[in-house]
């Protein structure tokens, strides 16, 4: 019988997938906890953290695992894109990217690690079907993506026994991840799109293994996805 997922910290969980993963703990009984820089839906224990700032991240794992009594899993939603030509996007934009993409990953998962090594938890990390494929005018969020491949995939092989580890590769969804960009990089209107709330069930999926099980990789997209393959 599958497990519940217990108490799982959530980045990025205000919005977009990050919300729906809330949702979907909640109402399959675990305990959601969340990090964003902003609020999550009332009632979720939230701290307000900028990933970018190591310490500050470092600072907000452990308040939210204190007030917890521990941490069963983390699950790392929080992302962000500037998209444009190499020469064209800031540096501070493009460093920002990989900053919250890749390092803030890697931040809020070595800060969970005590916690997870004593209750032999799960992690979940979100990288991207531009994880595995690159494309032009997104050097920044591809080379953060791969670097998130990277990352879990040594994390993988670093806890073993220890702490179960899932990559998932998420295509595009609807969310509000587009909503800032010029429109020449928005999705167009016939997009084929998934909706968060199916890829949190695949997150709730890898989450609730019972002991010894785990889903290693998970590709999850609309069947007309542009991205994948």
């Amino acid at each position: 019988m599958a497990e519940t997922p217990g108490k799982v910290l959530i980045s990025g969980g205000a919005s977009g997938l990050g919300a729906a993963t809330v949702k979907a703990v909640a109402d399959a009984g675990g305990t959601p906890l969340v990090l964003d820089r902003k609020p999550p839906v009332a009632g979720v224990p939230y701290v307000p953290v900028d990933l970018t700032d190591t310490e500050e991240t470092e600072r907000a794992v452990a308040e939210l695992a204190e007030q917890a009594g521990g941490l069963d899993a983390v699950f790392t939603a929080a992302g962000i894109d500037v998209p444009g030509k190499l020469d064209s996007v800031s540096t501070a934009d493009w460093e920002r990217v990989v900053k919250v993409n890749l390092l803030g990953t890697a931040a809020v998962v070595r800060a969970a690690l005590p916690h997870l090594e004593r209750s032999r938890g799960r992690v979940v990390t979100v990288a991207s079907t531009l994880g595995i494929k690159a494309v032009s005018d997104a050097t920044a969020y591809c080379a953060s993506k791969w670097g998130v491949v990277g990352f879990t995939r040594a994390l993988a092989a670093e806890t073993a026994g220890r702490i179960a580890v899932t990559m998932l590769v998420p295509g595009g969804m609807h969310t509000a991840f587009f909503d800032s960009r010029d429109e020449q990089y928005k999705p167009p209107a016939d997009a084929k799109l998934n909706q968060p709330g199916n890829v949190a069930r695949t997150v709730l999926f890898a989450l609730s293994q019972p002991p010894g099980c785990e889903v290693r990789e998970l590709v999850v997209a609309h069947s007309e996805e542009g991205s994948w393959p």
